[in-house]
């Protein structure tokens, strides 16, 4: 496969054709951030965390979805995506009603965590405060559509790894939420195998086994990597 160079932070790099800026940044050791990226899925560029600048362009380009090209010259850090990234994030937060004393998943949400990370301490936005539904029909597991932020991470190994795409997403912009089958409560899902692939792979409280308490909260999003690169091995064929 081709090679070809570019310029990330000043630093000249090489990448491989086909590859994604994202992919090609952290292979540097640079931590970008992340929602709706998770390794072994297919990319979205949904949340745009990830974005970056490309010299050139005047738009902001989110890395996941952009594939390199020779001699990109790519900013990774600067006070424009500080000041989106945060926005982002403060987007997120009002879109829905994320209380994070009474999550689940307080104190290992990867929402709370980039919230931290880049200071996110109140809102300058207001909350829309959604009225909106929670399923806790199925035997093992409960949704809380008050949590998501449509990463569609659930929805993607779903289909790709679990590979029977019982879930998906209903409806556009702030109307838009998650459902199983043709928007019918979990527990009457014929598709559903309830692996649980979709709670483990969910970075907030949205999706989360039922009595769990958050001390005890153990998600594992490195999961489809792991079936992915096993099933490319064939480790599990005898």
């Amino acid at each position: 496969m081709a090679e070809v160079t570019l310029t990330i932070d000043n630093e000249k790099v090489s990448a491989r054709e086909g590859q994604n800026l994202l992919q090609v940044i952290r292979e540097q050791g640079i931590d970008l951030p992340t929602l709706c990226h998770l390794d072994g899925l297919s990319e979205r560029g949904g949340c745009r965390l990830c974005v970056v600048e490309v010299e050139g362009s005047s738009r902001l380009a989110a890395s996941c979805v952009t594939a390199v090209r020779e001699d990109m010259r790519v900013t990774t850090a600067s006070d424009r995506l500080l000041r989106y990234r945060r926005m982002l994030v403060e987007l997120l937060f009002a879109e829905r009603n994320h209380v994070c004393s009474v999550c689940v998943m307080n104190g290992n949400c990867e929402l709370q965590s980039l919230a931290t990370r880049f200071g996110v301490d109140h809102l300058r936005y207001e909350p829309l405060y959604p009225r909106l539904p929670t399923d806790a029909s199925h035997e093992k597991y409960t949704i809380d559509h008050n949590r998501c932020v449509l990463c569609a991470r659930c929805v993607r190994v779903c289909d790709e790894v679990e590979g029977v795409h019982t879930l998906d997403i209903m409806g556009r912009g702030v109307s838009s939420r998650i459902i199983n089958d043709l928007n019918q409560p979990w527990r009457a899902s014929r598709t559903c195998t309830a692996c649980g692939k979709c709670v483990q792979v969910c970075p907030t409280g949205a999706l989360y086994i039922k009595e769990t308490l958050s001390a005890h909260v153990e998600k594992r999003p490195d999961l489809p990597r792991r079936i992915v690169d096993a099933r490319k091995k064939r480790v599990w064929n005898s």
